[in-house]
């Protein structure tokens, strides 16, 4: 009942001096609409970030082979080929750290189209989740393959602006084949622009197929490194589906024994591929994602506690630290800026409150003179000031809103609505109203009453 009766003589008392209450929230009002335009402004800017770092790969992660060791020889990271499609199923279905997940066969060699040839950077065999992985779903033109193009090893692909330049002198090539070993492929889309990556390297270079049609109809081995083009075909590759050598006969499936089987898988698979590239679903997620990539692998590949991984997961940290630390620096500027504006805001609080209680001396003097106590008279002016801050606050969050969706609309900068800085606009405001409103009320309440009652 008290504090009822305080908040009624409060809100009289800001009635009596409505334009005087108005203009001590203009700061408050100022402010807040400030921090709240920043904050949407910035949290615009920090997800634009995120999508230009996770399109190179911020949030990315290479699974790749281990390497394999005869006689004390060691051949190097991806030499042992022990990663299939199978493993690149299982880490999208059983790891929830994990959005996209693209297994990968990698090939080096010519395009042909007519009279000219072409080798590009990246020849990609992989499936369609390679575009959710790599943030690349917006074609220029034309359509991604499918699952069903993978299942059936079709002979279709998608290529990049650099590869559409040198072949096709930058006209559409929606329609066309071209050709890889002697495969024909028809071209179904062109994928978006995407320039150099972090490492300068062409991203627009490459030409994606169906990682199947790749595998067995283009190279039906593992990258080497080399280029293939002018490679000869060896004895050792095999070719399954064009039977280029159907009298050859190759033992592809050694005869191992049930036990060898299960406690030590072989070092070489006919359908592995070369690598899996996964997505986290956030920068943040990607730690957790390598620990339930590595303990799911680990448990298929059947590794004891005493065997070292058969494959190597490779992140992309530079990156990720780059985003984290801009995102980091973005935040404390903006907050920095929205304590400033605040801190002002609360100081014109403390000036009207000073004011306010020098004005109503008499008045304070009259009410502690029929019973009021000191208690009574803080309660009152901080409820004064707690409620001029929430008046502000409330006016400032609604021309803050206002001002990012103008900036948004006119100006065309990215802007995200940020329920957590409306939170803590409310908050704060009542914060600023008890901090700078105290010393006044607490001058208010040591006023003396006979002293009071005779202050002209």
């Amino acid at each position: 009942m008290t504090y009822c009766r305080t908040l009624k003589t409060a809100l009289g008392a800001l009635r009596r001096n409505v334009m005087r209450a108005a203009l001590t929230t203009l700061g408050i009002v100022i402010g807040v609409a400030a921090v709240i335009t920043m904050m949407e402004i910035g949290n615009g800017a920090s997800l634009a970030i995120q999508r230009t770092m996770a399109s190179m790969g911020a949030n990315t992660l290479v699974v790749v082979p281990g390497a394999a060791n005869t006689a004390g020889v060691n051949f190097g990271a991806g030499s042992m080929m022990t990663l299939t499609p199978q493993d690149a199923e299982a880490v999208a279905k059983e790891c929830p750290s994990v959005g996209s997940v693209a297994p990968i066969v990698r090939a080096r060699t010519q395009v042909v189209y007519g009279g000219r040839n072409w080798v590009p950077t990246y020849i990609y065999g992989a499936s369609p989740d390679f575009l959710d992985v790599r943030d690349w779903t917006e074609l220029e033109e034309g359509q991604s393959f499918t699952e069903h193009d993978v299942r059936n090893s079709g002979k279709v692909c998608m290529i990049g602006r650099t590869v559409v330049n040198e072949l096709f002198g930058g006209q559409s090539p929606l329609g066309k084949e071209v050709r890889i070993r002697n495969v024909a492929f028809k071209v179904i889309g062109v994928l978006r622009r995407k320039g150099a990556n972090m490492m300068g390297l062409d991203q627009d270079d490459i030409l994606l197929a169906p990682w199947t049609t790749i595998k067995y109809r283009v190279v039906a081995s593992s990258l080497a490194g080399a280029n293939q083009s002018s490679t000869g075909t060896s004895v050792t590759e095999v070719n399954t589906l064009s039977g280029t050598y159907p009298n050859l006969q190759q033992n592809l499936y050694p005869a191992v024994s049930d036990t060898e089987q299960a406690d030590f898988p072989k070092p070489i698979r006919f359908s592995t591929v070369d690598q899996i590239l996964v997505a986290a679903r956030s920068a943040g997620e990607v730690n957790p994602a390598i620990e339930q990539i590595t303990a799911l692998l680990r448990e298929r590949h059947r590794l004891g506690p005493s065997n070292l991984n058969d494959f190597n997961i490779r992140d992309m940290t530079e990156i990720t630290k780059a985003m984290s630390s801009t995102a980091e620096l973005m935040t404390t500027l903006l907050l920095t800026v929205a304590m400033i504006s605040l801190i002002v805001g609360g100081v014109g609080i403390m000036n009207i409150m000073l004011v306010s209680v020098t004005e109503r001396t008499r008045e304070i003097g009259l009410r502690m003179a029929v019973g009021a106590e000191p208690n009574e008279i803080l309660r009152q002016f901080l409820t004064e000031a707690v409620l001029l801050c929430l008046l502000g606050g409330g006016m400032g969050i609604v021309l803050g809103r206002c001002s990012s969706y103008i900036v948004n609309s006119v100006l065309h900068w990215p802007t995200a609505t940020s329920m957590g800085a409306i939170a803590a606009a409310v908050i704060v405001s009542a914060c600023v109203g008890v901090v700078f409103g105290f010393y006044p009320a607490w001058k208010a309440s040591r006023l003396h009453p006979i002293e009071a009652l005779r202050y002209e």
